[in-house]
């Protein structure tokens, strides 16, 4: 028995969207029309009629090393010539060495160990109930702003209404305000927003908390960074009130800052557990938690357990995609290119008074739109319509942001420096008139 053709028309896959998926997936959709890709390699895409595009969002930034890459399709079709897939209950050497070789990349000084998930949503959860176990307390700190994913667990420490769904969330969850230095509530005043966690401890909780989670580099929120010191001062004080820091590497690890393969690694501190996904695999369902061992021991006496977390066809994506980023130097390339990319969007800024801020380090930039750059009210209805442009003249970038104002992008590190102009000449042609 062979498959019907598939039907690429885009009409006929809107109907069939709008026909059969659910409200919840059928949201999913940024475009006016959709879109549709036929095949990429490396940075770019070709839509359903053959139309080129450079991705600069690494769909959602899980193309961490480029579409279609030969050595991480390879090792796959490898692996599934043998063994599609093997619970974790059983011994396979593909998840076991590849836990090896991610602990190698992570910080010395401690005894860091490993359990895969499918997903990033799934290593937050799992981080979520692994800081509990170990510290004997409940309530956890999360950032305003922040996105960590759409599971129950992962949704309650998510700081942004558009993802948190009217239904009861878990307890114990408190959100305090967010470092940023441009639109946050303290300004650039660090110490404010060290102070308020203190606060927040001394009013909103029992006084011991499991720990606090935050991205180094806050991804969907608009790539806003934390600033000098926060992260130290904030593990501080977490830790003297019997909590552990929790970091979400999940869009901003893998090299793709460029100056360091942890996004936490420019912050000068060490979080007991790291969570980790998308760019972990390049598009191969893989996330995981890294944790130091005496924190993960806290679970030994119950099974927790994902049952495609550790497939040995992912972690086989996961091993070729550390051999390739260090094979064609791409933590360089991306603090390199990303440099080249980030004088161009400093330069539009300069021509463009709707562009607020550039912000961001390596491949992970980002430009927030203003009505104003004094009032900095949002540009929701602009950042939409330069978001469409950029469709047009052939980008593929996020809009992003609680007030979905910000285009970000998170391309394949693979990005090259000739790629550079073709992206200015088109981020031009998309904010003529603004």
């Amino acid at each position: 028995m062979t498959a019907p053709d598939l039907d690429w028309r885009s009409d006929a896959i809107a109907e069939r969207r709008n026909r059969y998926y659910a409200a919840s997936q059928r949201s999913f959709m940024p475009y006016r029309t959709p879109l549709a890709f036929q095949r990429g390699a490396g940075q770019y895409l070709w839509d359903d009629r053959g139309k080129k595009y450079i991705d600069l969002l690494g769909m959602n930034v899980c193309i961490s090393v480029g579409h279609a890459h030969p050595v991480v399709n390879a090792a796959v079709a490898e692996q599934i010539a043998s063994l599609q897939h093997a619970t974790m209950m059983f011994a396979h050497p593909v998840p076991a060495q590849y836990a090896q070789e991610l602990v190698a990349r992570m910080p010395a000084g401690a005894d860091w160990v490993v359990h895969f998930t499918s997903s990033g949503a799934e290593a937050v959860d799992l981080a979520l109930v692994m800081a509990q176990a170990a510290t004997g307390n409940i309530d956890m700190l999360a950032l305003r702003n922040a996105y960590h994913g759409a599971t129950m667990g992962a949704q309650s420490l998510t700081g942004i209404a558009g993802f948190r769904h009217n239904v009861p969330l878990l307890g114990g969850i408190h959100h305090i305000a967010n470092p940023d230095p441009y639109r946050g509530v303290f300004g650039d005043h660090t110490q404010a927003y060290v102070d308020e966690i203190s606060r927040t401890l001394q009013y909103a909780t029992p006084g011991q908390v499991a720990g606090m989670i935050v991205e180094p580099i806050q991804g969907y929120g608009g790539v806003i960074e934390a600033p000098p010191g926060y992260l130290a001062q904030a593990a501080e004080i977490i830790r003297a009130h019997g909590g552990v820091l929790i970091v979400d590497e999940v869009q901003s690890g893998f090299g793709r800052t460029g100056d360091h393969f942890w996004g936490f690694e420019a912050h000068g501190v060490l979080p007991e557990i790291v969570v980790m996904a998308k760019g972990i695999g390049n598009g191969f369902p893989l996330g995981a938690v890294v944790a130091q061992r005496h924190v993960a021991e806290a679970m030994a006496g119950k099974m927790y357990f994902n049952t495609y977390g550790g497939s040995p066809m992912a972690c086989a994506a996961g091993r070729a995609v550390l051999q390739v980023i260090d094979d064609e130097g791409l933590q360089a390339n991306a603090r390199k290119v990303g440099g080249l990319l980030r004088g161009v969007l400093e330069d539009l800024q300069q021509r463009h008074e709707i562009i607020g801020e550039v912000r961001g380090r390596g491949l992970m930039l980002a430009l927030e739109l203003v009505q104003d750059r004094r009032s900095k009210a949002p540009a929701t209805a602009a950042a939409a319509e330069i978001f469409e442009r950029t469709r047009e003249h052939g980008l593929i970038v996020s809009k992003s942001g609680a007030h979905k104002n910000m285009l970000r992008m998170v391309p394949p590190m693979c990005l090259q420096a000739d790629d550079v102009p073709a992206i200015a000449a088109a981020l031009e042609a998309a904010f003529a008139g603004y």
